[in-house]
């Protein structure tokens, strides 16, 4: 019997992208974070509430988009760091602090990362708003908006117009009042979820302000 030529590929993919949608605003003396909630492979749904953000510390909530098995341990590392942290000085670690501590352990794993893109967002020791977007490998910049996951190309410059101010006459960036952020926010995702397919189900919005626990809304979605 004569042995096939014909090579065999063998293929291991150990990423996939569940899909969804995110973004921060950081205001004067709060920040927003908002996240939808479904989570798809393809064009097959898995869940229709499967959070993407998560609240870190009481000044602190992180929304990752990507991979979202990644971003499920991603989250337990942080969480144990923040602990140790907190037994060894007593008190919860700042938005800043947190800020480096994802930049190295995203970094430390960048020969096979975590193929999670996030968002941090939170309130400073001095109780302004602070937004951190970052790459799957780390790299970051401070930023007081930003969009991330499948509907970004969507929001960005919807936030870039109404929050930026940009490329609008006669106007300049002013830090906005929470309910206009809110209003805006809501804005962003019912408009995302009639043109992108992977977000939708849920909103999630988490307000970071300093001194009280993080308040979380949620606001249904198109599940279509």
């Amino acid at each position: 019997m004569e042995a096939t030529s014909v090579p065999i590929e063998h293929k291991f993919e150990p990423y996939d992208d569940n899909g969804g949608t995110s973004l921060a605003v950081a205001g004067k003396d709060f920040c927003v974070v908002a996240s939808d909630t479904r989570q798809s492979t393809g064009y097959s749904i898995n869940s229709r509430f499967s959070p993407k953000s998560y609240t870190l510390t009481d000044t602190s909530v992180i929304a990752m988009n990507g991979f979202h098995a990644d971003g499920l341990t991603l989250k337990k590392v942080l969480d144990q760091n923040l602990k140790w942290y907190k037994f060894s000085h007593e008190k919860d670690m700042s938005v800043t602090a947190l800020a480096q501590m994802l930049s190295i352990t995203l970094y430390q794993k960048r020969f096979f990362p975590y193929y999670s893109f996030c968002i941090l967002g939170g309130v400073d020791s001095a109780g302004k708003g602070a937004v951190y977007c970052y790459d799957a490998i780390g790299s970051f910049e401070r930023e007081s908006f930003r969009a991330s996951g499948s509907a970004s190309a969507l929001i960005q410059p919807f936030l870039d117009n109404q929050v930026g101010k940009k490329n609008m006459a006669n106007r300049k960036f002013e830090e906005m009042e929470l309910d206009e952020v809110l209003k805006i926010v809501k804005d962003a995702f019912t408009s995302a979820t009639e043109r992108d397919i992977y977000t939708g189900d849920n909103l999630q919005i988490f307000i970071i302000r300093k001194d009280q626990p993080v308040e979380v809304q949620v606001h249904p979605l198109k599940r279509d």
